[in-house]
């Protein structure tokens, strides 16, 4: 078994940091390339993306957070400068969904999930800076999505908006017009969540205490205690496909939304919820200990592929229903899931994570840098577990 330790959380970490500080910068156009392929070599014109952007900000504040080092907050600045000067709409508000590689814009949709993780970046850049115009763009971004995306008749967030926020048919995460999907709630309310915590303001945490209401009401099937995918505008559930990555992700994020907004009830509320929901992601972990991607019912085919991100967040997620159960067969879960990214994720060759392992342990010799493959998941993921082994 790999070393279950802060030592070795800690290294992986750096490893993962000393990766991207190596291969992601482009000295030439400036920010970070929007592609990296298997080989380690730049795609050098490929459009870059606001996920990826906000991501690596997220990622890198984060490590000048924990380690104090210079060169993380060096790579940080760098991120949010291509940040502003690239993404952020000076016209309409809100970022766009990509940019070419000279810093054009590219796909100008006003993508709710994009908008999230630019402030989800600016507020932990602003967390170790202070530096007040990151937390005013942050703060910027969630008034317009307020304006512009929130449903003030049933609750939630609709999904995409032309530039300048009028309607569009074009949700780039679903290819379908649902008005409302899980994935953009949960990574709004993980950003509404990191900007409360650097600004407690009394709307913002009325909004996100709502979302997180309306997520577990909503979104968590209250029969299976898995999380739908998609819905129309008054909630009503389009499919049944279970996505265990992102079961077991929410698990421990909406458990850590409600412990920062300090509500007992809600604590409360959260952790049964949150036991639940990573229980029931048992139903898709193999016997390598690895989570399959997803599952769906009606068909009843199994994705058996593994993926670095679903790696990532079982680790924690077993691990925080442990924190939450002190029910030792959580810990072995999440060992076992950290044997798993040692063993057949960590690439020993050419560095990071392999970004798809199949299910008899052959990995997928994909890119290593795109539009979503970004240091945040397994870097998010090392320090989580990083911080709770050393409080234990």
């Amino acid at each position: 078994m790999a070393a279950f330790t802060a030592d070795a959380f800690k290294k992986e970490l750096i490893a993962i940091l000393d990766y991207w500080e190596k291969y992601g910068p482009d000295p030439e156009k400036g920010g970070f390339y929007g592609q990296v392929n298997y080989e380690n070599q730049p795609v050098k014109d490929s459009p870059r993306s606001v996920v990826l952007t906000g991501r690596i900000l997220w990622t890198f504040s984060l490590a000048h957070r924990l380690f104090k080092e210079v060169k993380y907050l060096t790579l940080a600045d760098r991120a949010y400068q291509q940040l502003v000067k690239s993404f952020i709409d000076p016209e309409h508000g809100g970022v766009y969904w990509s940019v070419k590689a000279d810093g054009s814009p590219l796909e100008t949709k006003k993508q709710i999930y994009g908008n999230a993780f630019a402030m989800y970046g600016l507020s932990e850049y602003y967390r170790i800076t202070h530096h007040q115009p990151a937390l005013d763009q942050a703060i910027a971004l969630f008034n317009v999505i307020e304006k512009h995306a929130f449903d003030p008749v049933n609750g939630g967030y609709r999904e995409a908006f032309a530039r300048d926020w009028t309607h569009t048919d074009d949700y780039i995460l679903s290819k379908s017009p649902w008005i409302k999907s899980m994935n953009t709630h949960l990574h709004l309310v993980e950003a509404y969540t990191n900007l409360y915590s650097v600004w407690p303001d009394k709307k913002l945490k009325k909004q996100t205490s709502d979302m997180l209401e309306a997520i577990i009401t909503h979104i968590v099937n209250p029969e299976t205690n898995s999380m739908r995918l998609f819905f129309d505008e008054k909630w009503k559930p389009k499919d049944n496909i279970i996505s265990y990555g992102h079961d077991i992700e929410a698990s421990w994020l909406l458990f850590e939304t409600a412990e920062i907004l300090h509500g007992e009830k809600l604590i409360e509320k959260m952790k049964k919820k949150s036991i639940q929901m990573a229980t029931a992601v048992n139903k898709g972990l193999s016997a390598d200990g690895a989570l399959n991607y997803e599952y769906d019912p009606e068909t009843k085919h199994t994705q058996t592929d593994r993926s670095w991100w679903v790696a990532a967040e079982q680790l924690v997620g077993f691990y925080n229903a442990y924190e939450l159960t002190k029910d030792n067969q959580f810990k072995i879960k999440a060992e076992r899931s950290w044997d798993y990214i040692i063993n057949e994720f960590v690439d020993k060759e050419k560095g990071e994570w392999y970004g798809t392992v199949k299910a008899d342990g052959t990995p997928v010799k994909g890119d290593k840098i795109n539009f979503w493959k970004c240091p945040y998941h397994n870097a998010r993921a090392c320090a989580e577990m990083l911080r709770r082994i050393q409080k234990a």
